[in-house]
């Protein structure tokens, strides 16, 4: 699937890092290093800016390195990128640690996949189908 990108960053244009690689890597853009305390949360931006087919999604994903080892996450995980939306991708980085963590200019901050996804109609009922699990939630199905 072809995807158009305007790259205004100073990095390269996200690529697959292995074969079998569901997302890319987004750097940050920063004409200064952010430096984010302990709970504070910023967003930061990547100079990119895509136009998605309509029925795709780019989710936007913390990188599992940057989140066990230094507590740094993105706080709405997975941001969702709308096929509509042409604004510059911009990352919601939030700072679970202890500790001061400073962003540099072409840190990689998040990963993007991209997904298909569908559109429903709503269909009002008045009971829904039985299933074995029925209204069993949050833990029910055990340990």
């Amino acid at each position: 699937m072809n995807v158009q990108i305007i790259n205004k960053s100073k990095h390269a244009t996200p690529s697959y890092e292995t074969s079998g690689a569901a997302g890319m890597d987004l750097r940050a853009n920063l004409n200064e290093p952010v430096i984010l305390k302990p709970l504070e949360r910023a967003i930061i931006k990547t100079g990119l800016f895509i136009a998605l087919p309509v029925g795709f999604e780019a989710q936007v994903r913390p990188r599992s390195g940057l989140a066990a080892k230094k507590g740094i996450t993105v706080l709405n995980a997975p941001g969702t990128v709308d096929a509509d939306y042409r604004g510059e991708i911009g990352v919601i980085l939030v700072n679970l640690s202890n500790e001061d963590f400073t962003i540099n200019d072409g840190e990689r901050i998040a990963q993007l996949v991209i997904a298909k996804h569908e559109r429903i109609d709503w269909q009002e009922v008045e009971v829904l189908d039985e299933t074995a699990r029925g209204t069993g939630g949050f833990g029910s199905t055990g340990v």
